[in-house]
């Protein structure tokens, strides 16, 4: 029997006022619900703009508990229009202890589960490991209505073994609310090679696990509060690809879009019979994958 589920993928800016990011990802949520969503993502750290420009402490008051007033305020969301929905978080787990969170919501509106970002960077505009503690849930995949979710988050996207651990633990579907983008004055050519590694390594994931693959984008420019650089300019993309890596949406390099895409679950057995990577894996080969890097 087949089984979809229509995804509604948000992509939009952010300014400096959180309550209204709030109040645009609300009525952005709503209206993908209005058009039959039944799964909702948002992109990484949604409420405020993209902080991790700068190392500043004052930016630790942007962090709030899970629970806290930002779940109830996607919960209810999520409990009015009926929908499954994955919120990214800037999570204070106690004093001077924080995470980037990511928050699922099922269609009653409680929190089905939640991913703390496992790989924290730290390069010049993503200055996260100043912010952020390493995610200590491990990969695991929330269970909601609509079936198991494989959430990760943002730089989590590069790694295949995070993607190979979710598919074996029964993840259908791997989803990234991401912050990625352009330095300005990278070159045309260089970003080109950087949106198109992006959109390859994920499409990697899809094929390499036989899962359909969700990323979900900021747009828009940015400035870098130091002047130290010339801000980030993120690069939209979000996008959607089966489980052969083939692609079902990809929104637009520099605008906002509210997209839905249908998601067949199904397919996922019949491309894993055709390709059974998982029944050929040498798992008695793979030990020295524990190593940082083997001499």
């Amino acid at each position: 029997m087949k089984r979809t589920i229509k995804t509604g993928i948000i992509q939009q800016t952010c300014v400096a006022d959180v309550q209204e990011n709030m109040r645009k990802s609300a009525t952005n949520i709503e209206e993908m619900a209005g058009k039959g969503a039944q799964l909702v993502v948002l992109q990484e750290l949604h409420n405020s703009l993209y902080f991790c420009q700068t190392e500043n402490t004052g930016n630790f008051e942007l962090a709030e508990s899970i629970p806290g007033p930002s779940t109830v305020f996607y919960g209810n969301i999520a409990r009015r229009h009926g929908i499954v929905l994955v919120a990214s978080l800037f999570e204070r787990r106690a004093v001077g202890l924080y995470h980037n969170t990511a928050v699922v919501f099922d269609t009653d509106g409680r929190i089905a589960g939640k991913y703390r970002k496992m790989h924290i960077p730290d390069d010049p505009a993503y200055y996260e490991k100043f912010y952020f503690a390493p995610g200590d849930l491990g990969f695991r995949p929330i269970e909601t209505s609509l079936g198991k979710l494989g959430v990760q988050v943002c730089w989590d996207q590069w790694y295949p073994e995070g993607a190979r651990l979710m598919a074996l633990k029964g993840a259908e579907l791997l989803i990234y609310p991401t912050a990625i983008g352009f330095e300005r004055s990278d070159t045309e050519e260089e970003q080109q090679r950087q949106l198109d590694a992006w959109i390859t390594v994920q499409r990697g994931h899809a094929i390499a696990n036989g899962l359909p693959v969700i990323a979900v984008n900021r747009v828009g420019w940015e400035s870098d509060p130091s002047g130290q650089t010339g801000g980030i300019h993120f690069w939209g993309n979000s996008f959607a690809v089966g489980p052969q890596g083939e692609m079902l949406l990809q929104a637009s390099r520099t605008e906002e879009e509210n997209r839905i895409v249908e998601i067949d679950l199904t397919r996922s057995e019949d491309v894993r019979r055709w390709w059974p990577f998982l029944r050929d894996r040498r798992i008695d080969t793979f030990g020295e994958l524990i190593e940082r890097f083997v001499d």
